[in-house]
């Protein structure tokens, strides 16, 4: 990848965090999106999911870049004991996943993927979050007023859940949010 002056970012997401949090650090960038069956071989090591995934969203979207674009694509997990817990289908679903995170530590992993016309660069960023004791009314609470239904473990650590029932992170905050933005600084800045 070339210099970044004079380059334009396309997001490669539709989620308003994402936008959100590009936006503080570059207004010269672009949302496109191009939908992708976000499927991965089961046997594959759990750390690896995230940054296959934002590869496979940054594949969908090569043949729509110019010469001065660099495509940014990202996918976020959230692990515990070994399970990934993806975005639930339901309210149920997502109160049954904060139950099994309640009281608990689980990992963050975000999967960035930075392409042009001449390279690609795939990073990996890991946060540690500890979830203090929830009770079923703090889950319903949340899961009824958030409705956290586009959310990797049900939740987002900017809403309420996140300010009431996190005891602690080992890591970036805006990792868990869903763009290691330090990260992408300075991996962008290295273009």
């Amino acid at each position: 990848m070339n210099s970044l002056q004079n380059k334009k970012l396309i997001l490669g997401s539709k989620s308003p965090r994402r936008k959100e949090l590009l936006s503080q650090i570059s207004q010269n960038f672009e949302i496109r999106i191009q939908e992708v069956d976000e499927i991965y071989d089961p046997n594959m090591d759990v750390h690896k999911v995230p940054e296959y995934l934002a590869e496979l969203k940054a594949k969908a979207l090569l043949e729509t870049i110019q010469e001065n674009e660099i495509i940014v694509t990202a996918d976020t997990i959230v692990i515990l004991e070994g399970e990934i817990l993806g975005k639930p289908e339901s309210q149920d679903a997502a109160k049954v996943m904060l139950r099994k995170l309640s009281g608990k530590k689980h990992l963050v992993i975000t999967g960035c993927c930075l392409s042009d016309l001449s390279s690609q660069k795939t990073f990996s960023v890991q946060t540690e979050v500890y979830f203090n004791e929830l009770s079923d009314e703090m889950i319903s609470h949340y899961v009824d007023t958030f409705k956290p239904l586009d959310k990797a473990g049900s939740y987002g650590i900017q809403e309420w859940i996140g300010m009431v029932g996190i005891k602690k992170i080992n890591g970036s905050y805006y990792n868990v949010m869903g763009l290691p933005v330090s990260e992408l600084w300075e991996e962008l800045n290295k273009c």
